[in-house]
């Protein structure tokens, strides 16, 4: 039998990142535009100066309620009224809120976009929040709140975040609150929130998709610029400690046949020069199934479905200034949850000394450039992107110059930044999982100290 030889990469070819139009209304709301012709399903992306740093102490999820009351009726609308008219318009209406602030993502057939766009501008405009709907909204929440303390991964995230910034730090503590902050929050805190910090001129909206034949300035002059608000200037971002100091904390949970694992520190963000490199590196150690990661503890030791590395942005600054969460995660049978500590840091290890290889690089480099097209084939990606960078404070040409530095790193460049990025020394571990059978082997390791706590 004749094997024909395996195919190589080809060389990636950075793909242009659709270009938007920047504009401000005349209410001081700064709109980002991109004409994507094809795309009949258009997003908009409104993202409001209104951070998680700014709730009141003892009201943490505030805004997460406010964001969720945003669809509960307007002045003119009643709850039932106002998602009735949203369905006539065949639109969808989301809002969350993150550290950098609140997001609302609107998606609608362009043929609607002129109706959606004035629903939208009345939520923003005069948000009824009435009492009952916001009671129910709260009463959802401490619902949600006992299943992610059961979760393993979410429960995870809370303990890395805990032990990583300081107790006085809004970044240690739940993004959308505790069952005690939540449930001192009623519709009078969620109101004096939105008049406090949710107005046009600190917003910006990013409207994607095809646009063809919407006057599109006269729909937002009629819609998101009949929205008025003081003016206010934004608000200045706090500094962020964090302690990387090697050490592990185990969440116990008595009996669980699997460990899952959360291993972090913070680093550079998306302003610093080694954020592509970083990327790159960090893809080649646990981005796909055929990183390093994946390569050691699933195909060669069998210990897991799979294991990931992410950098993931948390917060940046006008200045430049700004932390990423680097992170490696994924589950293992709890038998096997020393072993598997082992071998990865075995792998950071090896990473260390020897490196990336060259082949590792340039099938990093066609994944994640040649993928790009598929990544941005929605209007709701792009908008999503603009969006972000927005909250970041990046250029809007941020993303398309992005992947013309990715194609340009070197082997060297990917493996400085990711050695840089997960030291083996100073790594903070989280594992949920059973104490009494992972302790002992976890502290022979010799990774940190350890420190069991209770689910």
């Amino acid at each position: 039998m004749q094997f024909h030889p395996q195919p190589l990469p080809g060389t990636a070819t950075p793909w242009n990142f659709p270009a938007p139009g920047r504009d401000r209304l005349p209410n001081g709301l700064t709109v980002l535009r991109c004409h994507r012709p094809g795309q009949q399903v258009v997003a908009v992306e409104v993202s409001l100066a209104a951070p998680l740093e700014a709730e009141p102490a003892g009201l943490e999820g505030v805004a997460t309620i406010m964001a969720r009351a945003f669809s509960e009726g307007t002045d003119k609308l009643s709850a039932e009224d106002f998602t009735a008219e949203l369905e006539r318009c065949g639109a969808t209406l989301d809002a969350h809120a993150d550290h950098p602030g609140v997001r609302l993502s609107l998606e609608v057939p362009a043929s609607r976009l002129v109706k959606a766009l004035g629903l939208l501008a009345d939520a923003l405009r005069a948000p009824a929040f009435p009492d009952n709907e916001v009671e129910r909204l709260v009463r959802n929440r401490l619902d949600e709140i006992p299943h992610e303390l059961a979760n393993p991964a979410r429960r995870a995230a809370m303990a890395l975040s805990a032990e990583l910034f300081p107790a006085d730090s809004r970044m240690s503590r739940p993004r959308q609150g505790t069952e005690e902050t939540v449930e001192r929050i009623d519709a009078a805190s969620v109101r004096a929130f939105y008049e406090a910090h949710v107005r046009p001129a600190t917003a910006t909206a990013v409207i994607v998709g095809d646009l063809t034949g919407v006057d599109l300035d006269q729909a937002l002059a009629d819609t998101l610029g009949a929205w008025t608000g003081s003016p206010a200037e934004p608000r200045p971002v706090p500094p962020v400690s964090a302690d990387d100091t090697g050490r592990v904390v185990i969440v116990d949970r008595p009996g669980a046949v699997q460990t899952q694992l959360l291993i972090g520190r913070v680093g550079a963000d998306r302003h610093d020069s080694v954020w592509p490199a970083q990327v790159l590196g960090t893809y080649c150690l646990g981005g796909t199934l055929t990183s390093r990661l994946d390569r050691v503890l699933r195909e060669e030791k069998g210990y897991t479905y799979g294991v990931r590395s992410f950098g993931q942005v948390l917060r940046s600054a006008p200045d430049g200034t700004g932390i990423a969460m680097l992170a490696i995660s994924g589950s293992v049978d709890t038998p096997n949850t020393g072993p598997a500590l082992a071998d990865l840091w075995t792998v950071l290890r090896t990473l260390a000394a020897e490196g990336l290889t060259d082949a590792e690089r340039d099938v990093a480099v066609q994944n994640l450039v040649g993928v790009a097209p598929l990544k941005y084939e929605t209007a709701a990606a792009v908008a999503g992107t603009l969006a972000d960078q927005v909250e970041q404070y990046l250029p809007d040409d941020f993303q398309a110059r992005m992947y013309e530095r990715l194609a340009q790193t070197g082997t060297v460049e990917a493996t400085a930044a990711v050695v840089n990025a997960f030291p083996a020394d100073r790594l903070v571990t989280v594992l949920v999982g059973d104490a009494a059978e992972i302790a002992e082997p976890v502290r022979a390791l010799g990774i940190g100290e350890v420190t069991v706590v209770s689910a």
